[in-house]
């Protein structure tokens, strides 16, 4: 992947920007972190050379200044919402998250349960952290909810929800997953501190859409394809435009909600006309570390392309309503792109009609393309792996990793100890008979060892790749597409 953004220089200006706002408020910011913590590997994607941690590495350069607050929506905890791409429930993940973070030594003062209204799952939730002896609020539904300004900014709105008691003059608001209730916890919280004597502001931590790029530029086009199942769009800021006459780029929920948004935010900060716009409210220095634009461009119409193949692949499993697909295909037509501009594509699907098997290719980073062909041991995704470190590792292709005396084993207890009556290994399974088969034959280790290689390499499947093989093509750093066609008829694909 040629870089083509200095992730240090976007670093560094973040930083001063968010010093800036600390300072211009003179009391107290709540910043509302948008986007993942952690592993923002679509943004890694899109911006090459962008640290997919920088968020937190830019965290602990305000170790003492800053705390963290997490919310979680009630509902999320009583309907066991799925983070997809970890399958962690949104209440263990950010049980997950808080370790995280305390292990790098960040403050995370407390946890608020949003939009609470008796759930008995979130109940028990917060009596669990209450006694691992987190700090745990509830905020509350608020009737006419944003629009009925003066009932929302009031003891009957605001006033109800539990005042979260900070300490450090950085307050960073971020949660699990989206509506999560961050913006309503920094507004209530505005209104408190209000009350209080402390004046208190708000601004927004986000990186996408970058608004100093073009509309219709790539970038911001995988963001649109990124969120395609939340109708997100990217849309020129009015507001700025009226404001200051310079063309900036927002979203649609940003801009519909600023008037309201405005108002709150004129009332809860006693009358103080802080932004005059979407733009204005956005932390964002993502687009100055843009270096190469070609290079960016070209990674970010990649982008979008794996989220067409993603998409097309959760609408025929039913994860995806038309709309979404659509969405994904006028992106498609609107930058003139095509499958056939990955090129790990074609050669998946040959390698599955001439052998009449499920198959996969990985490109490696110096271009090579290995295939593997599902067989009556192992799947697809595992042998294309095991070819691709022999491969890296200079071994040849004849000769076999994996010894009879670990397989067989493994065979027999599939077969008859968990009764699968077509035992095939899984990625994981082979990974682990790899890693057993290391500690006594060096050759296996090297290739072992060549399993870093694989970071960023592109893959894609001729079929639908179970969960379990996703998630560890995942953990690989393999960035891998399926066809939207399942493996075989079986009505059960797992």
């Amino acid at each position: 992947m040629r870089i083509g953004f200095d992730n240090a220089l976007y670093m560094s200006k973040q930083k001063a920007a968010i010093e800036e706002r600390i300072r211009s408020f003179k009391g107290k910011l709540y910043l509302e972190f948008g986007g993942k913590l952690f592993d923002d590997y679509h943004a890694a994607r899109v911006l090459p050379g962008f640290e997919a941690n920088a968020k937190v590495r830019l965290l602990q350069e305000f170790r003492d200044q800053a705390e963290i607050v997490f919310c979680i929506n009630a509902s999320d905890i009583g309907n066991k919402k799925i983070r997809a791409d970890l399958g962690l429930s949104y209440d263990m993940d950010l049980l997950r998250l808080i370790d995280q973070l305390r292990h790098l030594h960040l403050y995370v003062s407390s946890v608020v349960i949003t939009q609470f209204n008796g759930q008995p799952e979130a109940e028990r939730f917060a009596k669990m952290l209450d006694k691992r002896g987190e700090h745990t609020y509830f905020h509350y539904p608020i009737q006419g909810y944003p629009m009925d300004v003066n009932h929302v900014v009031s003891e009957e709105g605001y006033g109800k929800n539990d005042y979260i008691k900070t300490t450090r003059p950085l307050v960073v608001i971020t949660a699990p997953g989206p509506c999560s209730g961050k913006l309503a916890t920094c507004l209530s919280q505005l209104y408190h501190e209000q009350k209080r004597g402390v004046r208190a502001g708000y601004a927004k931590f986000e990186t996408f859409p970058i608004w100093n790029l073009p509309l219709r530029h790539p970038v911001n086009l995988a963001y649109e394809a990124a969120t395609a199942d939340l109708r997100d769009v990217n849309m020129i800021d009015p507001y700025h435009l009226e404001a200051y006459n310079v063309t900036t780029v927002n979203y649609n929920r940003d801009v519909e909600a600023f008037p309201v948004l405005r108002t709150i935010l004129s009332r809860v900060m006693d009358g103080a006309q802080v932004y005059k716009s979407p733009t204005d409210m956005g932390v964002n220095m993502a687009g100055y570390g843009i270096f190469d634009d070609e290079a960016v461009r070209e990674a970010a119409c990649q982008e979008i392309i794996r989220r067409y193949y993603r998409i097309r692949a959760d609408h025929e499993r039913g994860r995806a309503d038309d709309v979404t697909l659509q969405k994904i295909e006028m992106i498609m037509k609107q930058m003139d792109l095509s499958t056939d501009q990955r090129k790990v594509v074609a050669p998946a699907l040959e390698k599955m009609k001439s052998r009449h098997m499920p198959a996969m290719a990985i490109e490696l980073e110096d271009g090579t393309i290995v295939t593997g062909r599902g067989s009556t041991l192992m799947n697809a995704a595992a042998a294309a792996v095991l070819n691709a470190i022999k491969q890296l590792a200079g071994i040849s292709d004849d000769i076999y990793l994996l010894s009879p005396i670990i397989l067989g084993p493994i065979m027999r207890m599939k077969r008859g100890t968990l009764g699968i009556e077509r035992p095939v290994l899984s990625l994981d399974e082979v990974l682990l008979a790899l890693g057993i088969c290391a500690a006594t034959n060096t050759m296996v280790e090297l290739a072992v060892n060549k399993l870093a290689e694989l970071k960023n390499c592109e893959a894609h499947a001729s079929y639908m790749l179970p969960t379990g093989d996703e998630r560890t093509l995942a953990k690989l750093g393999i960035n891998v597409t399926c066809e939207p066609i399942y493996q075989g008829d079986e009505l059960y694909q797992p």
